[in-house]
């Protein structure tokens, strides 16, 4: 009953945000921006190509960063204005306060994400575009995915971080590691290691990086899986396989429970602390 009390409020808090709506307004203008790399591209969506490659990770350069800032900014701007002080008076449990929160943070984010694509999908149908349903569908949840994913970790930002310069501080440095400097730091790691090293390595830090992971799933979903080379021919098995969909939902689901299960324990060692 707490977690969706919490929820509700988190969704009234930030549709009010005028950070949302800012984040909205870029949003949308990203999605028009997408719009005119698409029109070139006579395949629609369907497929990977040049087109959907550049779409995707350039959705990737603002949806996680985004995501991490409205969601840390929500819980450290509740330890600024003492509301949480107030909640903590009454007998709601931290991992179902920060359940609440990431209920009612999804949902505004959701609605940010799917008004912003439907937009790409209205001017898209009325400039003549074409623009699929399915293609559209895959990007919907392609970003989905990225949002869910880092929406954990910004609770665990806003957990460590005790007011918002903080917050934007941590956030920002994971986006760079993340997003921007990741392909440098991966071939830097990488060569350090033995050859037979390489390749499990390589899986275990996709796995710990968000981005790199639904932007590798994305990729071999559309069908251009072979731009990663032979060391991503087991991924590439494995997503096409019967139980690929189901161990990326899986681990998702893990991941999810890593994140607020750390952000949790770091929240009540803050409260014990003072």
């Amino acid at each position: 009953m707490h977690v969706w009390i919490i929820a509700r409020r988190e969704m009234q808090l930030g549709f009010r945000n005028p950070w949302s709506y800012s984040f909205l307004l870029l949003f949308s203008v990203f999605s028009l921006a997408m719009l005119l790399i698409q029109s070139n591209n006579s395949m629609g969506l369907q497929g990977y190509t040049h087109a959907t490659g550049m779409m995707i990770n350039l959705t990737l350069y603002l949806l996680p960063m985004m995501t991490l800032l409205l969601g840390s900014f929500s819980l450290t701007g509740e330890k600024e204005d003492g509301s949480w002080h107030l909640l903590s008076t009454y007998s709601v449990s931290t991992s179902a306060y920060l359940i609440g929160k990431y209920l009612g943070l999804t949902a505004v984010l959701l609605a940010i994400v799917a008004t912003g694509f439907g937009l790409f999908g209205v001017v898209g149908v009325l400039l003549g575009q074409s623009v699929t349903l399915t293609g559209l569908l895959t990007f919907l949840l392609f970003s989905v995915a990225v949002l869910v994913l880092y929406l954990g970790l910004a609770l665990v930002v806003g957990a460590i971080a005790q007011n918002r310069w903080q917050a934007l501080t941590y956030g920002v440095g994971i986006w760079f590691i993340t997003v921007l400097a990741w392909p440098t730091l991966l071939i830097a790691v990488l060569n350090l290691l033995p050859y037979p090293a390489i390749k499990p390595t390589l899986g275990l830090l996709t796995l710990l990086n968000p981005a790199e992971l639904v932007r590798v799933v994305t990729v071999i979903k559309l069908g251009g899986g072979a731009v990663f080379g032979p060391e991503y021919y087991q991924w590439i098995d494995w997503i096409h396989g019967k139980w690929g969909t189901v161990s990326a939902l899986v681990f998702a689901l893990l991941w999810l429970n890593g994140c607020v299960g750390a952000a949790s324990w770091i929240w009540e060692r803050g409260r014990g602390r003072g």
